[in-house]
């Protein structure tokens, strides 16, 4: 147990400096718009969506002050928002294009960044 302890507590400071290599330190503006991560919760639904589809972020809200070094104050509403019905958003059969065959066509606009990682034994894009 010592041994594995020992081994645990020289791992942590290589497995921090590969952590902080992915991590990015972003800044927001007063005014700015974010989004706001949704944490999912076991058994807990929210917006009616169980599991892997449940939504991970929720609308953009404005950031009215920096309370700390990572922390905001958001412009959230006093109640949640709840969807009202509307005919205008339900689309009619006729309105959308499909093939029979089910297959479609596919056009790239335009790649916007490209990069390749480098290990120590493979290189991919």
């Amino acid at each position: 147990m010592k041994l594995a302890r020992t081994d645990l507590i020289c791992s942590r400071p290589k497995k921090k400096s590969y952590a902080d290599l992915e991590r990015k330190d972003i800044e927001f503006e007063i005014g700015d718009k974010i989004f706001l991560k949704v944490s999912p919760w076991k058994n807990v639904l929210h917006f009616s969506r169980k599991g892997k589809l449940n939504l991970r972020f929720i609308e953009p809200y404005e950031i009215l002050e920096r309370t700390g070094l990572v922390a905001y104050r958001l412009a959230l509403p006093l109640e949640p928002n709840r969807y009202r019905s509307d005919p205008s958003h339900v689309l009619t059969l006729d309105e959308i294009e499909s093939k029979l065959d089910l297959m479609y066509d596919e056009k790239l606009v335009k790649i916007l960044a490209h990069e390749i990682k480098e290990l120590k034994i493979k290189a991919w894009h």
